[in-house]
Order: C-alpha cells, then structure tokens, then sequence
C-alpha cells in the first residue's frame, strides 16, 4: 500500500516536472517575440484610430482646403474616414492571399544558399525526394523567416502614418492603414501556424492562446495611449501610429536567433539535424525520443507529399467537416457581434450618468476585461479543453446579448438599468474573449496535417476578413433599420454558431492529427488516399539497395535513445 501512494507520488512528481520543462525559456521567448510582433499589432490597429479621430477628420479637412481652396464636404469626409477604417480589413484579405507568394519569393534565395553547400549533393538530395518535393524545398521558406519578412509592412506603415501630418498628404495614412492590413493577414495566417508546430501537444492549447492574449493587449495598448494626457492630443497623434515600428523591431532582433518550427524542418525541408536541434530549443531537454516519435508518424506518411492548394483542400472529402467547421467558427468569431459593442458604448456610458469626459477611461475597463478574460482562457484551456470553452463561450454570448436587448430597450424605465447594460457589454466581452477569441485559430493548426495547414489558414484567414468587412459596412444599416434590436441578429448567430459545434466538433485536447482525424472519418465517411511510393525509393528497390527513409537520422536517433 505504501508503495503504491510512493509510486502515485513519484508520477505526480514527474508530470508536474514534465509541465515545467514544456515551459522552456526558448518556447516563452519565440511565442512572446512572435505574438508581440504580430498579433499585438493587429489589436493595436484595431482601436488606435478612436481616439485620434476628430483630429485626424480635421487633418483630412485642412488638406482638402489647401489643394482645393474650400472646405471638404461632409459627405466626403465621412466617405474618406470609412475608407480609412474599413481598408485595413481589405488589406488583412489581401495579406492572407498573399502568404504563399511572399514564401516563394523568399525562397528564390535558396539556390544561392545550395551553391555554397555544393551543386551536386544539393540535386542528389531533390532525386532523392522526387521533382514535386525538390520544387517545394526550392520555393518555399519557413514560419519564422515569414514573419520577420512581415515586419518590412509594419515599419513602412508606420513611417508613412506617422509623417502623414508633417508632409500634410492624407492618403499617406489610408495607404499606410491598407499596408497594415496586409500585415496583420499575414500575422494571423503565420503565427498560429508557427505557434502550433513549435509546441508540445501538452500545452498546445495554452501556447495557441498567446496570439489572442496578445490581440487583447493590443487593443489595450491602442486605448491607453489614446489618453489625451498620452498620445492622443492634435499635437501627437502621429506618434499614435509611429509606435507601431517598435514591435517590428523587437521582433526583428530577437526571432533570428530562435529556430524554424521542427516539424516544418522535418517534413517539408527533410532537414533532420537541424529539426532535431529544433526540438532540443524549443523543448529545453535532450532526451526528444517521444516527441520526434509523434511526428516520425507524420513523415512517413507524408514524406511523398507537395503542399494542398486552397481549391485542393476544399474539394477535398476526407476533411470536408475539418473545412466547414473552420469556416463556421471564424465566421462566428466576426459576425458574433462584438464589434457592435464597441458602437454602442460611449452612449451606454453617458445614459450611465458617467460624464463624458470620463468615458475613455472608463472605456479601458473593457481592454482590461478582455485581457484577463484571454489570460485565464489560456490558464484553463488544457484543463477543460477546446470545446467546452468555444461552445459555452458563443452560448453565453447569446444569453447576454438578449439581456441587453431588453436592459436597452427598458433603460429610461428606472435609473439602474444602464448600470445592468454596462455589466451585459463586460460580461459579452468576457465571454467572447475566454473561448471564440482565440481558440479558432488553434483549431486550424490541429485540424489539418502539413502538408495541408497553409492552405487551411488562408481559407481561415479569408473568411475572417470577408467576415470582418461584411461586418463594417452592413452593421450600420442594420443598427438604422432594428436599433437596439439588432443584437438579436448577433444572438442568433452566436446561438447557431453554438449549435453547430456543440453536435459536430470533437475534443481536440492532447490528441494528435491521426486521432482527430479519426474522430472526423465518421462524419466526412471518407479516408485519405494511400500514399504514392517515392520513385527514389523504387529506383533503390529495383537497383538492389536497401530503403533509406526520408527521417532516417530521427530514426536512429529515436532507436539510440529509447530502451
């Protein structure tokens, strides 16, 4: 009896060692860095234009009456700021269109890299895997090196926006908005990707939650030095937008140093050195047998396999639920309303009788609320899981959203009903940021294998920012045509969005691709096709040579190192 508590015991002990050595300084660094110079942009760029706005308008008025000696229409101002809002999600679509070809044209580089290393084992290697793969390695480069390519967008738009006032030119902020868009399509496409491949499957969840911590933070940040004792008075609102470069470069300087993902290494570029070493950064140990083991399960299968397309994977009938549940959540993660909050705060504030000097301030508490909502989100995802946090999440959402349907509607009935509006805003913003915030973009890299998550986030990434800029220009006219009862429409999408994961989407927690593509067979009643063998290795079969596996050296690794 005593040794079995001892034993129990010594387990408890070495999965909590285990949960600590996940936790690597390497992984905290690479998901900080990458988060901070991507997803805390686009959050950043999300609220930065509020409180500038009355001067930013008056900036567009004065430039207007110097070229043309009369002042701006109203129309036209109105015309010119809704395209300088809404062209950073046009921006967004276009960044996450053009992934892929920032990979290839990064990639150009590659032969002149090769060279160095020598000609002929550089082709010997491409023989070696065949022509579809050789042409792969060629034209296409890694997460990291994507992202830091990436930073090139920021700080140009930064320049731009920020000299906009000083060069007195308007349409350098709107380009500059646009180039920003492009960047955070990018950011939102790349880093979850990265996230996903650099963590254990243990913490998978939590690391994935970074980019939504990250996103709430920004959007914090935009509010606070927003502040008129900040940076947001007539005088400094440039350097609002001029603040961007600072992320960029810190993720300039620190990414370098970290390694690409290892599975990214492994299976696309068949480098197995330098995935090994990979695994040893990012996991802050030696011994990686279990690990490599996992994804050992994943090369051999897909060793003789070209990245999917976009059109490929949608065709596709083997991850044909994968496909439409990806598309449901993110639709729902724009169209569940939560930027019609924002449009109705600052009045649900004033019928609060809080003067409206002091509603910027009391605007942060929601930053400050989606924050700690996204934190304790990622403290408590590996321990109730994907699903219980995304459908709970889009269910309360509804719940509260009907609430404050009725609390506005009744608010001139007695003096504490805005009181109760203002807890139904905190409460759907927790809601939203505790599940539907973040965990979208982690069940894109767990749905899909490698050689298919590219195109599956650009899928995912194009309908956020379809769903965002549908958003953007219907939610006015739906506001003029229901007033407070258009957030019954957002009820009912939240509610639907609810319904649909709640009978379709498995548990993703701690499972590898295989076993949640095994909970999807059923449903998709279909199988991936068997794999094609590598003409290399028939060539050999045929010569009389024995097979080399692509991942011989992990192999032999995982054989040395395991009793």
């Amino acid at each position: 009896m005593k040794l079995h508590e001892k034993d129990r015991g010594e387990d408890k002990e070495s999965d909590s060692a285990k949960k600590k050595l996940d936790w690597s300084c390497s992984l905290l660094v690479a998901s900080l860095a990458g988060a901070f110079g991507s997803s805390f942009l686009y959050g950043y760029n999300l609220s930065v234009v509020n409180a500038p706005t009355p001067y930013i308008k008056a900036f567009y008025n004065e430039s207007w009456q110097r070229r043309h000696e009369h002042p701006i229409d109203p129309d036209t101002l109105t015309l010119l700021w809704s395209v300088t809002v809404s062209i950073f999600a046009i921006g967004g679509l276009v960044g996450t269109l053009m992934v892929k070809m920032i990979g290839k044209v990064l990639g150009s580089g590659v032969e002149a890299t090769w060279e160095g290393r020598g000609e002929t084992q550089c082709r010997r290697r491409l023989t070696r895997l065949g022509p579809e793969q050789g042409e792969l390695i060629q034209v296409q480069v890694g997460r990291k090196h994507t992202l830091l390519a990436n930073n090139g967008f920021a700080i140009s738009a930064a320049l731009l926006m920020a000299c906009s006032l000083q060069a007195g030119v308007f349409e350098m902020l709107i380009v500059g908005r646009f180039i920003m868009g492009i960047n955070g399509g990018i950011a939102l496409s790349v880093l979850p990707m990265y996230l996903s491949e650099i963590s254990p499957k243990q913490i998978r969840g939590s690391l994935g939650q970074v980019t939504a911590i990250f996103i709430c933070i920004g959007v914090f940040t935009g509010q606070l030095l927003g502040l008129p004792e900040l940076l947001g008075k007539e005088s400094t609102w440039p350097y609002l937008f001029g603040v961007i470069a600072v992320p960029a470069v810190v993720q300039l300087l620190s990414l370098p140093f970290l390694p690409d993902s290892p599975c990214y290494l492994l299976l696309e570029k068949h480098n197995e050195a330098r995935a090994v070493k990979a695994f040893q950064t990012f996991l802050g140990k030696a011994d990686i047998s279990r690990e490599v083991e996992e994804v050992l399960a994943d090369s051999r299968v897909q060793r003789n396999i070209r990245l999917v397309s976009m059109l490929e994977l949608l065709r596709a009938p083997y991850v044909r639920y994968q496909v439409v549940t990806v598309i449901v959540t993110m639709a729902c993660y724009q169209l569940c309303g939560l930027n019609a909050i924002w449009f109705y705060t600052n009045s649900i504030f004033g019928n609060a009788g809080i003067p409206p000097a002091n509603i910027p301030y009391v605007t942060l508490s929601t930053g400050g609320i989606e924050t700690l909502a996204a934190i304790f989100s990622g403290l408590v995802i590996e321990r109730l899981g994907r699903r219980p946090l995304l459908i709970g999440g889009f269910g309360l959402m509804a719940l509260f959203f009907g609430t404050l349907t009725i609390t506005l509607t009744l608010q001139d009935r007695a003096p504490w009903i805005p009181y109760l509006s203002i807890v139904c805003i905190l409460a759907i913003i927790a809601s939203f940021c505790s599940g539907p915030g973040g965990i979208p973009f982690i069940l894109t890299g767990e749905f899909f294998q490698q050689s298919q998550r590219p195109a599956a986030f650009i899928i995912a990434g194009t309908v956020n920012w379809l769903s965002n800029f549908a958003v953007g220009l219907l939610f006015p006219f739906i506001q003029k045509s229901l007033d407070t009862y258009c957030f019954l429409v957002f009820a009912t999408i939240c509610t639907t969005g609810a319904t649909y994961l709640y009978f379709v989407l498995p548990e993703t927690k701690n499972r590898t691709h295989a076993e949640i593509s095994q909970a999807f067979s059923k449903r998709n009643k279909a199988y991936p096709p068997e794999e094609k063998i590598d003409s290399a290795v028939i060539d050999d079969k045929t010569n009389g040579r024995p097979e080399q596996d692509s991942s011989s050296t992990l192999d032999n690794y995982v054989k040395n190192r395991i009793v």
